[in-house]
């Protein structure tokens, strides 16, 4: 990381440091000489293709930096080798500043942030931006994966130097694709649990179905024999009533 700390800590950095308080800090940092371009490590070069898009930073003519904002698929920017950074430049709003930027000086800072694991890596480098057919071998190669529309511009980054920076304050934020992947175990489960939820209800309502007709053959069978109970204990009571026994008395000739 000494690299970057080489090129960030100007003489007016070191100024502020030591009135802050943080020299004693920052001269660990530069403990080592480091003179030579710092090459991506595997870690490094993982996270670049992982994102879907960084910020690009560049200096115009007047000494004002310009700041860009440059998306597509992740892995849209490759890793060409551990020195090297490229990617398809698309058709936008036709300013080009940034193109016109580092034509005149090739140093860039690119800012790349991961916002759902609270991670960000900042590079510096030197920048080329040349039309897309003078090199076509390059254009394939950086053809897929790469932004939608209508390519114009071949980039590529040298790396400098590059570092981690701390991921205080960055407010975690998960983009579409993200939370798709990591909701679709909890959508899968509770399909199936729908599907299970439809199987009992069907089985719930043909126990229920089967229930109430025993119970309609079993009310209809205690009707009959309430009826029958009825109709005996009525035939019963006739043949104790004082006329009955009149009318079974046999009439003399």
């Amino acid at each position: 990381m000494s690299r970057y700390d080489h090129l960030a800590y100007t003489s007016s950095v070191r100024r502020v440091q030591q009135q802050m308080g943080s020299a004693s800090a920052a001269d660990r940092r530069l403990g080592q000489a480091a003179e030579e371009a710092v090459p991506l490590d595997a870690n490094a070069a993982a996270f670049i293709r992982s994102l879907d898009g960084f910020l690009f930073a560049s200096v115009g003519e007047t000494g004002w930096p310009y700041i860009q904002f440059r998306g597509g698929p992740a892995g849209f920017v490759h890793v060409l080798d551990a020195h090297t950074l490229g990617y398809l430049d698309v058709r936008g709003n036709r300013q080009y500043i940034t193109t016109g930027n580092v034509r005149a000086d090739d140093r860039v800072a690119l800012f790349f942030l991961d916002q759902a694991r609270q991670t960000r890596l900042k590079l510096f480098g030197h920048a080329t931006a040349v039309p897309v057919d003078e090199d076509p071998e390059l254009a394939a190669r950086l053809d897929s994966p790469r932004t939608d529309g209508t390519v114009e511009q071949l980039v590529t980054i040298r790396v400098e130097a590059f570092a981690w920076n701390c991921p205080n304050h960055i407010t975690p934020r998960f983009s579409e694709r993200e939370l798709s992947e990591a909701l679709s175990p909890i959508r899968e489960r509770l399909a199936r649990l729908e599907q299970e939820n439809t199987a009992l209800r069907a089985e719930l309502a043909v126990r229920r179905g089967g229930a109430h007709h025993e119970a309609h053959h079993e009310a209809h069978h205690e009707a009959q024999h309430e009826t029958q109970r009825e109709a005996h204990h009525e035939a019963h009571h006739d043949d104790l009533r004082p006329d009955a026994a009149a009318r079974h008395v046999p009439r003399e000739a």
